[in-house]
């Protein structure tokens, strides 16, 4: 699940779960002051620890070399490498599935632009910027129950939250929809 932070102008910054709503008061409360903000980090759902990762090795381990030891004193010693093979090549497995984890993506939103940068495993980062007033957040639902969450602003289509669960990706389209909203509302306050 990923957390997401609001700040606004007057009061303290807090943070809060992707399924915490504030209420209709708070929301009136930041129009008052003519500006809104709002930040999301969106991250991978990690499902092993690394302390679990370290028993999975080691309950591995133990049961492969106990198996390689049997074979090898019924006098098949090629299975022992074999064994070993498929402990190494586990290992590998979650190692990158790891790394893969590394992936992040975090929204940005003010009265006048929303960024989302999207950060990889490398590294390497990219930076999308738009408009509040001509973005909006969709959800592309498929026939087998399978969404994808989007940005859409001028006919270009850009997929994010692609790591997200689909109940997850459903919930945070619709908390991003209502802050761009109450953006706009707060911009036209302004004027």
């Amino acid at each position: 699940m990923s957390d997401f932070t609001r700040r606004n102008s007057g009061t303290n910054e807090r943070e809060n779960k992707l399924s915490a709503h504030s209420s209709r008061k708070n929301d009136e409360e930041r129009l008052k002051v003519n500006t809104h903000e709002f930040s999301a980090m969106l991250t991978p759902n990690r499902s092993l620890s690394p302390k679990g990762f370290i028993i999975f090795m080691i309950c591995i381990s133990i049961v492969c070399f106990t198996t390689g030891l049997v074979f090898t004193l019924a006098g098949a010693w090629p299975v022992m490498g074999f064994m070993g093979l498929d402990v190494l090549l586990i290992y590998l497995a979650f190692r990158k599935n790891y790394n893969d984890l590394k992936i992040f993506e975090t929204i940005s939103l003010t009265s006048n632009e929303l960024i989302l940068e999207r950060v990889y495993p490398s590294g390497r980062s990219q930076s999308f910027q738009y408009n509040p007033f001509w973005v909006k957040v969709g959800i592309k639902e498929h026939s087998s129950g399978a969404t994808k969450m989007q940005l859409i602003s001028h006919g270009k289509v850009l997929n994010f939250g692609n790591f997200l669960s689909d109940d997850e990706r459903r919930e945070f389209a619709s908390v991003l929809n209502r802050e761009i909203n109450l953006a706009k509302k707060s911009l036209n306050a302004n004027i």
